[in-house]
């Protein structure tokens, strides 16, 4: 049965226009400040718009952008920030933000205004609708994060892993659309949203196995563990008199059941192949990423990852059958190279295990069907962080080292490091917590030949009183890439079930088998070195004043201790040459602006390049 939860703090009503006849004026302001500072930062580095740019006396940057407003007179939008050395990022400052029109008047600009007086070249995209409405949804769904009456229980860098998943409130540094969640109306963002922490029931239905797909990992008593995640309600289909062998058991998000099953899988509910068991007793919470549920009742448990026919960033959300598969299959591959290696064993990283998911199976689905319903029911479980953890450890989200306290309220803002910082020592810190967040991801690399999509969200810092200690990985079902003939050990590669073609077409950057080793590299590269590590960087620049090369110069250290600890992959230093000048990173923005029909990607400057090794 459920363990009763605390009661949250939450003054956001259900009801979507109550908490917004109370919004502080300043916070409004605030909030759109970043939406269109961000959407600012993001067109600049991927050049899709032209600027100007002057050298203030701190280091720091003006930038400036021409536009035309609705007369058709010059506009100029300046704001200050940083053209970093870190694969020449550009960050700016959101609340120095100004809009400059031909008689010198100074404001402060107002979304759909800088849409339209920037993006004007663009008003002829077909995509520039569903881009504004989300960054339209991003503001209203930040503002209404603000404005709740949030205060955390005990001091932050003292909060578990589950309660920081709704401390870290500030969502994607890079991307504008950071928090749209399109499909999720106020209330339902209220109820389901990180930021809110309200204990969530998932739903239970039974499919049946003539249109379903299970996977598992080949340490999992399925049985068993099906018995323990969905309790007694395994027990109803006996109950109702239905043979429970024809069916597999699997959770449902209570807002994809209401919006997406109910009302589009009402064939298969009438005809018995789908039947609704009943919610969980279990209570869950949501983490950042929104359709990862952590069991609350009992933090042992698996995470379920859910299917949910919502936007947010770059993806819809959904879990093509093809990747529920996968997930199992490349657990058991990454934890067996893990096992049988034992410089692998020696760093001690966690692989948080895919151990088991269900998914309907789309192929037996009329060609008129198929685009509605495809990857929108199935789930997988995924091992607990919790389980893995020892006596006086505590888990991080990698992304929340570079947040900062009190970002929207007034006051001393204060990184959330900041006590670790101050009892260690900055580069002692960052030295330690560089050696154990490198070094796993470039073994498997070089080691194995296997990139990782090992980004903020997806890597989780153990420490121990603030002390690093080693790193959790996650999210393997799509977010590992490999070219089967560059692979160290390819006899113990599984076979995956294949890509199918119309999901390649939807989404060209979306495959785990390649050719090309660059693509292995950059895939590690973009994700790690530059949103990852990158966004660190910039941070302890700004707020300790540790410069960017030296950052730089101790990850490359850490790198070549690997190398000259490890001679027998000496050949694979140069196949995936992570000191190369260049990388190839995703851009994110023209995604959104110009759509999936090509890759879109730009070269970027390396700054581990600088500290190549000489014998490279």
């Amino acid at each position: 049965m459920a363990t009763s939860l605390p009661a949250t703090q939450q003054a956001v009503d259900s009801a979507p226009d109550s908490w917004l006849a109370h919004v502080e004026p300043r916070c409004y302001r605030q909030v759109q400040q970043r939406v269109v500072g961000q959407l600012l930062q993001t067109l600049l580095y991927e050049q899709v718009l032209a600027y100007r740019q002057q050298p203030l006396d701190d280091g720091r940057q003006r930038f400036l952008v021409r536009g035309v407003d609705a007369q058709q007179e010059s506009v100029e939008y300046q704001c200050n920030g940083w053209l970093s050395t870190s694969f020449e990022l550009i960050r700016l400052e959101h609340a120095s933000l100004e809009r400059v029109n031909s008689r010198g008047e100074r404001s402060q600009p107002q979304l759909h205004q800088a849409l339209a007086e920037l993006l004007g070249e663009y008003q002829d995209s077909p995509q520039l609708p569903r881009f504004i409405h989300e960054l339209e949804q991003t503001l209203v769904k930040d503002l209404q994060a603000r404005s709740q009456d949030y205060r955390a229980a005990q001091p932050p860098h003292e909060l578990d892993v589950d309660a920081l998943e709704r401390h870290f409130m500030d969502a994607h540094s890079y991307h504008p659309c950071y928090k749209s969640r399109i499909g999720f109306s106020l209330a339902d963002n209220a109820r389901f949203g990180p930021e809110f922490a309200a204990p969530i029931a998932v739903v239970w239905l039974a499919l049946g196995k003539s249109c379903a797909a299970l996977k598992h990992s080949q340490r999992l008593d399925f049985a068993a563990f099906i018995q323990q995640e969905a309790g007694e309600l395994t027990g109803e289909l006996t109950r109702r008199g239905l043979a429970a062998e024809d069916y597999w058991l699997i959770p449902v998000h209570p807002w994809q059941w209401q919006n997406v099953i109910q009302p589009s899988f009402y064939p298969e509910l009438c005809r018995g192949e789908l039947i609704y068991l009943g919610s969980s007793a279990d209570r869950y919470l949501a983490q950042q990423s929104i359709r990862t549920l952590a069991n609350a009742s009992a933090k042992q448990r698996p995470y379920v990852k859910l299917a949910m026919s919502m936007t947010n960033t770059s993806s819809t959300r959904i879990l093509a059958r093809h990747t529920v598969m996968n997930g199992p299959l490349i657990t058991d591959w990454l934890q067996q190279l893990i096992a049988s290696d034992a410089t692998a064993r020696g760093l001690d990283f966690v692989i948080l295990g895919e151990v088991a998911g269900v998914s309907f199976d789309y192929d037996q689905l009329p060609a008129t069907r198929m685009p509605q319903l495809y990857g929108t029911l199935g789930a997988i479980w995924r091992e607990s962080l919790h389980a893995y953890l020892r006596e006086d450890e505590q888990a991080v989200p990698f992304n929340g080292l570079s947040h900062v306290e009190n970002r929207y309220a007034p006051g001393e803002q204060r990184p959330f490091i900041d006590p670790w910082i101050a009892r260690y020592g900055l580069e002692a810190w960052t030295r330690q917590l560089l050696q154990v967040a490198v070094t796993p991801i470039i073994h498997m690399l070089y080691a194995e030949g296997i990139g990782m999509e090992s980004h903020g969200q997806n890597i989780v810092l153990i420490v121990k009183q603030g002390w690093p200690q080693r790193i959790a990985l996650k999210d393997f079902h799509d977010g590992v890439r490999y070219s089967p003939a560059h692979l160290a050990r390819p006899e113990l590669c599984p076979s995956l079930v294949p890509l199918p073609a119309s999901h390649a077409k939807l989404n060209r950057n979306s495959f785990i088998l390649t050719d090309d080793v660059d693509a292995v590299r950059d895939f590690s590269c973009d994700c790690f070195f530059f949103i990852a590590l990158g966004e660190l960087a910039i941070f302890l620049d700004q707020q300790y004043r540790l410069e960017q090369s030296r950052f730089w110069q101790l990850t490359a250290e850490v790198i070549h201790a690997y190398q000259q600890a490890h001679p027998q992959h000496r050949e694979r230093y140069a196949l995936f040459d992570v000191f190369a000048p260049t990388y190839e990173v995703e851009e994110l923005t023209k995604r959104r602006l110009l759509g999936d029909g090509e890759r879109r990607f730009k070269s970027v400057a390396n700054p581990l390049h600088p500290y190549r090794p000489h014998a490279c």
